[in-house]
């Protein structure tokens, strides 16, 4: 195998597995809205909070080594704050 065809398996998985990830918080994001638990339940918001965090993490470690580009996580990363703010926003209707 010649290094450009180890470069490009290297990437793609490495948005495979960043993909699966964001998914995850994708999904705990989602039950939190079908459910609309109240924000007496800090416990659930800081769990959301920590994934986030992680997964911030995972982008930027992503991103330093040259796995993905910078404007694919941000996009990814991007996208999760976006559903997390609407969560916070329906969350704030509800009280």
């Amino acid at each position: 195998m010649s290094s450009p065809e180890v470069t490009i398996q290297l990437h793609e998985k490495a948005l495979r597995l960043l993909t699966e990830d964001a998914s995850k918080i994708e999904k705990l994001i989602e039950v939190q809205m079908e459910n609309l638990t109240t924000r007496q339940c800090p416990l659930y918001e800081e769990v959301l909070d920590t994934q986030m965090y992680g997964f911030s993490r995972e982008i930027d470690f992503a991103v330093r080594a040259g796995l993905i580009v910078e404007q694919s996580g941000k996009e990814m990363l991007s996208r999760l704050e976006r559903n997390l703010a609407q969560l916070y926003e329906a969350l704030n209707r509800k009280e």
